[in-house]
C-alpha cells in the first residue's frame, strides 16, 4: 500500500466516525435513539490506528464506547445506526443498543457494558487462536479505570504465563467516568504492567498513522513470537462520558485542557497530513462527501425501519 493510499483510508476512517458521532449529537436531543450513548470524539486516532494495522480476520473487543471500533472494522453502517434507532434492522435487531455493538463479519467480536469484563472475553479468545493454530491476532480495547479492575490484571498474568496472541490497547484519558487518575492510581500503567515480562509501548500521540505505525510494529511482533503486547495510548475524550455535551462543561476537567488537546484534533491533523503528502481538496472532499451521504442515507432508512415484534423478546436467550 502506499503512502497516499494509506493516509487516505486513515482518513476515511477518523472522518466517518467523527461525522457519525456529531450525527448523533444532533439527533440524540429528539429521543429518537433508544439507548444511552458514549461518544469517542477526540479518540478516533487510536482505534483507527490500531484497527488499519489489523486485518479483517483478526478479532477485535471492546468497551460501552464502541462506535469507533464499529465504524473502523468496517461494519455495517445501516445496522448500525438501525440498533441504536432499537429497530429490527439493528445489529441485535435493536436489543443491545449503543454499549453492546458488534460485527463478527468484520471481526468485531463483542463489547461489553461493565468495566473491564470484556478483557478476559477477548484472552479467552486468544487462547481459542493459540489452542486451534489459527493465524489470528487479537485485540481488546479498555480504558485506564479497567486497569483498577482484579480481573485486568488476573487477564495479564494468563495472557503472559501462556503466550498468548493478543494486543492489549488501553485508551487513557486520565478519566474513569468523572474521576481523576491521579485520585485513584498509585501507579504508573506502562510501569506496573512490565514486571509480567510483557512488550510495552506508551504515547500521547494524537496522529492516527504515528499510531498505526506503532500498532502495526506491536501486531507484527506478536503474529512473529505469538506472545502478548500492551500498547498503552495516550488521548482526551472532548465529551462527557455518556451524553452530547463538552466534559468541561460539569466541572471535572478545565476548558484549557480541552482546547490544548484539540489544538491537535486528530481528524485536522490528518486532513493536513493529505494536502501535505499532495492529496488535492478535491479528492479530500470526494472521501469525505461519500462518509456524509452514507450516514445520511443510514438515519433515514434507521427512521423509517420498524421496530422488532414483542416475540423478539424470547429469541437469542439463553433460558
Amino acid at each position: 500500500m502506499t503512502e497516499s493510499e494509506l493516509n487516505k483510508q486513515l482518513y476515511k476512517k477518523i472522518y466517518t466516525i467523527r461525522m457519525a458521532e456529531e450525527k448523533i449529537r444532533e439527533i440524540y436531543p429528539l429521543d429518537v435513539m433508544k439507548t444511552p450513548v458514549h461518544l469517542s470524539i477526540g479518540e478516533e486516532s487510536v482505534i483507527a490506528g490500531v484497527c488499519q494495522a489489523l486485518t479483517q480476520k483478526d478479532q477485535v473487543y471492546g468497551t460501552y464506547r464502541s462506535h469507533a471500533l464499529f465504524i473502523a472494522k468496517e461494519g455495517d453502517m445501516d445496522a448500525f445506526f438501525a440498533e441504536l434507532y432499537g429497530k429490527h434492522s439493528g445489529v441485535a435487531k435493536g436489543k443491545a443498543g449503543s454499549m453492546h455493538l458488534s460485527s463478527p463479519e468484520s471481526g468485531f467480536m463483542a463489547s461489553s457494558a461493565v468495566v473491564a469484563s470484556i478483557i478476559p472475553v477477548a484472552v479467552g479468545a486468544a487462547f481459542a487462536v493459540k489452542y486451534k493454530r489459527e493465524d489470528c491476532v487479537v485485540a481488546v480495547f479498555f480504558g485506564d479505570g479497567a486497569t483498577e479492575e482484579g480481573v485486568f490484571w488476573e487477564s495479564l498474568n494468563v495472557s503472559c504465563l501462556k503466550n498468548l496472541p493478543i494486543l492489549f490497547v488501553c485508551e487513557d484519558n486520565e478519566l474513569a467516568i468523572h474521576a481523576h487518575i491521579s485520585d485513584r492510581q498509585a501507579y504508573t500503567i506502562p510501569e506496573a504492567v512490565k514486571p509480567f515480562g510483557i512488550h510495552v509501548y506508551s504515547d500521547k500521540t494524537t496522529d492516527p498513522s504515528e499510531i498505526y505505525t506503532i500498532a502495526q510494529k506491536a501486531v507484527r511482533e506478536i503474529r512473529k513470537t505469538g506472545k502478548p503486547f500492551f500498547l498503552h495510548l495516550k488521548y482526551h475524550r472532548y465529551l462527557e462520558h455518556v451524553g452530547i455535551n463538552e466534559d468541561y462543561c460539569h466541572g471535572y476537567r478545565c476548558k484549557e485542557d480541552y482546547t490544548e488537546w484539540y489544538g491537535a484534533d486528530p481528524v485536522k491533523i490528518q486532513r493536513d497530513k493529505l494536502l501535505a503528502i499532495g492529496i488535492s481538496e478535491g479528492e479530500i472532499r470526494s472521501v469525505e462527501n461519500a462518509a456524509d451521504r452514507s450516514i445520511e442515507e443510514s438515519v433515514q432508512k434507521a427512521a423509517e425501519a420498524p421496530f422488532s415484534d414483542t416475540c423478539e423478546l424470547f429469541e437469542d436467550i439463553y433460558a
